[in-house]
């Protein structure tokens, strides 16, 4: 009776054969979404292309015990005696090379970002696989998502360089996922927290025999993905601390609970941590960071943001934060004129095309750009994360080719022999197909002599 009625209802003013396609593209959407989150464009730069390991995912759950419960502290109050604590949940997502040739389950399920609609994401992980084990440990990457977000928001890259020799851990940040969205304070103090904790716990299990990463995961060479409160917790963790005006603000965290992130306080950055990346690291443009707290940074950095950021800023976010932390290597990769979804987030689930009421917009403004197709954002960022892990978690000086570029990418020369081979005058951006390397802007500096 519902389709009869819509069909008659649409024939009167569009006619039976758009009334077809119509229906036709819903059932599609509806019931047989894709979602893929392992798209490889045919533009897509070389090391965004899958790698030789076969690919396993399981989910794992940890708790945080005794941590400061920011959900139960009223910043009009005057301040408690005695700080309410909690022991705080944390949901992981771990993808990691499996044995040649696993078959089973490869959908993900995640909640879409109105925190209620379940959707399918399909990629090449399979659920449960059996893990690869050799006489080597592979490095460890965490990634940790925006707020609000959750662990598969950057699911397209945890899967990608999984299968390139790395174990990925993605955490569902609590107060901060699309159905635990609570007081920013919470996300404000506990971020960088949560991605320590993580980082000692999945040491933990790669040395206990009962666990499926024993062996597996060498924790001691670790790596860090944040993207936006993400970006802001792995700012912290590469050794930076937080402004005194941010940490005494009453408009942040209430009762000085910031306090432990604040610069001359907090302890330096984790010596396990080998390098961060950071997509549009929030913060500085709120002076949560300033040049004289960034110098105290001492991982190397990679920096991934988008021209017309407004969300974390550009010119006085993610660019200042990379000219700022003046004693590392660190370079800033620019999506021209992308937004704050630049390179990190993944698709948008064919779902999300849908006004939603509560949120006040369409859910699919949470995952697109403006200007810059999902896909090749995602095949963008891949690559040069890709060659950015390799060069500081695998020691690989190959991929110094991919990084030591001409900053304006329009600005390249294609030059190349009959045999493709480069020719001297050949300035194009390694990796990039020719006509493809276009709106970007890759920058470099050197630690300050």
């Amino acid at each position: 009776m519902r389709l009869e009625f819509i069909r008659c209802s649409l024939t009167k003013s569009m006619g039976l054969k758009s009334v077809f396609v119509v229906l036709s593209l819903g059932f599609t959407a509806g019931i047989f979404a894709e979602n893929r989150i392992d798209t490889q464009r045919p533009d897509a730069p070389d090391l965004a292309a899958y790698g030789e390991h076969s690919i396993g995912v399981r989910q794992l759950e940890v708790v945080n015990a005794d941590q400061i419960d920011m959900l139960k502290l009223d910043p009009t109050k005057t301040q408690p005696t005695e700080l309410p604590h909690y022991d705080r949940p944390l949901t992981l997502e771990v993808w990691y090379p499996a044995v040649k040739g696993s078959q089973g389950n490869t959908t993900l399920k995640a909640y879409m970002r109105d925190g209620k609609t379940e959707v399918d994401l399909h990629g090449k992980a399979v659920r449960d696989a059996k893990p690869e084990t050799g006489e080597k440990a592979f490095p460890l990457v965490l990634v940790s998502h925006g707020y609000p977000g959750n662990r598969f928001l950057l699911s397209h890259l945890a899967e990608n360089i999984a299968s390139k020799g790395y174990v990925v851990v993605s955490i569902d940040h609590t107060d901060s996922t699309y159905r635990t969205k609570a007081a920013f304070s919470s996300t404000l103090v506990n971020r960088a927290v949560d991605q320590l904790f993580v980082l000692s716990q999945i040491e933990a299990m790669s040395q206990d025999k009962n666990s499926f990463l024993y062996g597996l995961v060498d924790a001691s060479n670790a790596g860090l993905i944040g993207y936006s409160m993400g970006g802001y917790g792995a700012v912290i963790n590469a050794g930076a601390g937080v402004t005194e005006r941010a940490a005494s603000s009453k408009m942040g965290a209430p009762f000085g609970t910031l306090k432990r992130h604040q610069s001359g306080i907090k302890s330096k950055a984790d010596t396990r941590l080998k390098t961060i990346v950071a997509f549009a690291p929030w913060g500085m443009n709120y002076q949560m960071f300033s040049n004289d707290t960034l110098k105290e940074v001492s991982v190397p950095m990679l920096l991934i943001a988008g021209s017309q950021d407004d969300v974390s800023g550009y010119e006085n976010g993610t660019r200042a934060i990379w000219q700022g932390m003046t004693n590392v290597d660190r370079s800033l990769l620019t999506y021209d004129n992308a937004n704050h979804n630049a390179g990190a987030v993944m698709p948008a689930p064919e779902e999300s095309f849908v006004y939603d009421k509560t949120l006040g917009f369409n859910i699919s403004e949470h995952y697109i750009d403006a200007a810059w197709d999902n896909a090749r954002m995602n095949n963008i960022a891949q690559h040069f994360v890709s060659a950015w892990l390799d060069k500081y978690l695998k020691n690989n000086g190959a991929m110094n080719a991919y990084l030591d570029l001409i900053p304006n990418s329009n600005d390249g020369v294609y030059a190349v022999d009959d045999e493709g081979n480069p020719k001297a005058t050949n300035t194009y951006w390694k990796g990039f197909p020719k006509r493809t390397a276009k709106g970007l802007h890759f920058e470099s500096l050197s630690p300050s002599k």
